[in-house]
């Protein structure tokens, strides 16, 4: 078999088939997560990425490359989550900037995308690390650039590039000592050779199908959640009017400035959010028409929402009741609020949460919205972007508290252009609440800034859970079903007895400058055993403030935080 020019429709295919066999591989890919903790999810945040740009693409049928190129970049920007999915749809997004401008790819042109990729996934990460999925990657377009001029064979070409990326992958281990020690190769750099393999599969006439999605668990769902509930008792503008325009040429300054403009003479509540490739839109109008045609001059439409919010309140009074309880429930995080809605605000605040006891900390703190979601769901850039809407203030503090969370919270500052978003690098939840605590109304944007993740650096950070498969990490003999204590770096402590387990990692945290010991107890902890070990902390660090809170958080028995 020869193939020597890729259309869109064979694209859309291959494209299709590469997400199918990353999906049908994510828990094997999960499984390679380095720690043997319960929430290594690589291959779910990858598989979750590219199955938001697979929704776009199977949205257009017979596309042109533009419009398939188009679909790709704005469906994975938006759908990325974790480090790997962001660094997946930088890749995606870097080589559509290539292949949107020619209507079949040949081999020059693939490798061009290739480089393009690899450049754009670079520039995304503040600090690369090679033995990653990027060393990967890199591998790949090098061998597609060196096979350029030696052959026109697409089958030839791919088998190559796919080879040497597998011979790459198997190389990161002596890259990342953490890798060799855990015996494994990189996760990422797995998923992104299943995609590779997917693509190709489909190339060489295999077919490959998407299957139908699992019933997602409760706590692997990720909610945005108001900390105040906004009246629409009084609504001016009764029709809340969202799409998303796929531009057909640059949206400049010029055009987003007067684009809002129109929008503002027809309605209220205006966010304009735009990238390369899409402009995303939401307005409060009395006539949606007007907010379409006018949008209609720059591109095509897609993601088109129009609700009645006159009706949505009729609806809202007779439930609120059944409200009341779903807030006792921890359904929903916040009691309705009846006044109006305010101008915007100077400042305000976002914050990544999980569980009922964490969530009450960061509402008292004065955060206004918290995107709630599993260990194993890590929100997604459109969950970002989807909870900077909804936020009214000028500036907006994004506390991710997850390292594996920063990246999608840095892609979403990078596509919102109508607020001043301030991303606080905070990889824990102690990190975050210590980052708001040191907030202080009336200082400037740099300093409030500066001082808040001075404060998260003040703090150490551990946590304890059960292991899920049996390995020898960081030193340590690990056993399937045994307590581990980590902190942000390494597995600290392991064995049988979960108290014993975490007072062994609060003995590596403890330092003679420490002053606070904080334990948050999860949701299959209980206070009772978390008093237990904060006694016997205080017997053995009688010059240490120790306190219990309840955090309810899934997955990890007990969090911990020493300041």
């Amino acid at each position: 078999m020869s193939v020597k020019k890729v259309d869109a429709a064979l694209m859309k295919k291959m494209f299709i088939g590469a997400a199918a066999c990353l999906e049908s591989n994510k828990e094997t890919i999960n499984e390679l997560n380095v720690f043997p903790v319960p929430d290594g999810d690589t291959g779910t945040n990858m598989t979750m990425t590219i199955m938001s740009a697979v929704n776009e693409v199977n949205a257009l049928e017979n596309p042109t490359m533009a419009e398939l190129a188009k679909a790709i970049s704005s469906g994975s920007l938006r759908g990325a989550r974790g480090n790997s999915g962001v660094i997946l749809s930088q890749l995606l997004r870097g080589f559509t900037k290539v292949i949107r401008d020619v209507e079949v790819i040949d081999i020059e042109t693939a490798a061009n995308a290739f480089q393009k990729a690899v450049e754009t996934a670079y520039k995304a990460v503040m600090k690369p690390k090679e033995g990653t999925i990027l060393t990967v990657a890199k591998g790949g377009a090098d061998k597609a650039m060196e096979l350029v001029g030696t052959t026109d064979d697409f089958v030839v070409f791919c088998e190559k590039v796919i080879k040497y990326m597998a011979e790459v992958l198997e190389y990161t281990p002596e890259l990342l000592p953490v890798l060799k020690e855990a015996g494994v190769v990189d996760s990422g750099g797995q998923g992104l050779l299943e995609v590779m393999k997917g693509g190709f599969a489909v190339m060489c006439g295999k077919k490959l199908e998407i299957k139908p999605a699992e019933p997602v668990k409760k706590a692997e769902t990720v909610k945005v959640v108001s900390t105040e509930d906004i009246s629409t008792s009084d609504i001016k503008f009764g029709y809340c009017t969202e799409f998303i325009i796929l531009l057909d040429n640059e949206f400049t300054e010029l055009d987003e400035t007067e684009f809002k403009a129109y929008l503002e003479s027809i309605g209220d509540s205006i966010v304009c959010v735009a990238d390369d490739d899409v402009v995303k839109v939401h307005v409060h109008t009395n006539d949606p028409g007007l907010a379409i045609q006018k949008a209609l001059t720059f591109g095509q439409l897609t993601k088109m929402k129009i609700d009645n919010m006159r009706e949505e309140h009729n609806e809202k009074l007779g439930l609120e009741a059944e409200k009341a309880e779903a807030v006792k429930a921890g359904a929903v995080k916040a009691a309705a609020a009846s006044k109006p809605k305010l101008p915007p605000k100077e400042n305000g605040f976002i914050s990544v949460s999980v569980g009922e006891g964490i969530n009450e900390i960061f509402k008292g703190l004065g955060v206004d919205y918290l995107i709630e979601g599993g260990q194993t769901m890590n929100p997604s850039t459109e969950d970002m972007l989807n909870a900077i809407e909804q936020v009214n203030a000028k500036n907006i503090f994004i506390l991710p508290n997850n390292k594996n969370i920063i990246l999608a919270a840095d892609q979403a500052k990078a596509m919102t252009k109508d607020k001043n978003i301030i991303v606080i690098p905070s990889k824990t939840v102690p990190q975050g609440i210590a980052a708001v605590i040191n907030f202080v109304s009336g200082k400037s944007i740099e300093d409030n800034e500066a001082s808040m993740k001075e404060a998260m650096d003040n703090v150490k950070t551990g946590s304890v859970t059960y292991a899920v498969r049996d390995t020898k990490i960081d030193g340590l003999e690990i056993k399937n079903g045994d307590f581990m204590g980590l902190d942000d770096k390494s597995i600290k402590s392991t064995g049988p007895d979960i108290k014993q387990v975490t007072i062994d990692l609060i003995d590596t945290m403890v330092e003679e400058d420490s002053e606070l010991i904080s334990i948050y107890y999860g949701s299959d902890s209980n206070e009772e055993e978390a008093n237990e070990i904060a006694n016997m902390l205080t017997e053995k660090y009688d010059y240490l403030d120790v306190e219990v809170q309840p955090g309810n958080q899934p997955v990890y028995y007990y969090i911990i935080s020493v300041e």
